[in-house]
């Protein structure tokens, strides 16, 4: 299915409240987000995107992979219920309260001129529960 098929559909469904047009979608094709967008159920899959930044207070239940992503900085009040995955972007620093509850994968990224400790005072008061993956 076309990309425009596709967007005329979900518009369609929003306007006539039968459907709000999932999270992945709105951020990649320049929707308006709602606050309830910003609480994504399950992984998000940015990878590849040319997203450039995600909107604040961003909650995602799984995993969040921005990898290969042109996303430059992180929002603020980012939590994240499964990995991070910042692999191959511009990212050079993480945003004070940012929550990753399992790991932090920072592989090809300037984010790896700092050490595991200097990172979580970075986020403080965030944390990572898991490992910081280099």
């Amino acid at each position: 299915m076309e990309k425009e098929q596709l967007k005329r559909i979900f518009d369609f469904l929003e306007e006539k409240g039968e459907h709000n047009a999932p999270f992945r979608w709105k951020i990649l094709n320049n929707k308006p987000i709602t606050k309830e967008d910003l609480k994504v159920g399950g992984n998000l899959d940015l990878r590849f995107e040319k997203i450039t930044s995600l909107p604040d207070g961003l909650k995602v239940d799984g995993d969040l992979e921005l990898n290969v992503s042109n996303i430059k900085s992180l929002p603020k009040g980012l939590n994240v219920r499964g990995n991070l995955d910042l692999r191959y972007t511009n990212i050079t620093s993480l945003p004070k309260g940012l929550e990753v509850h399992s790991g932090l994968i920072i592989k090809k990224t300037a984010l790896l001129e700092y050490t595991n400790n200097e990172l979580r005072e970075m986020i403080k008061p965030g944390f990572i529960k898991g490992d910081i993956i280099r």
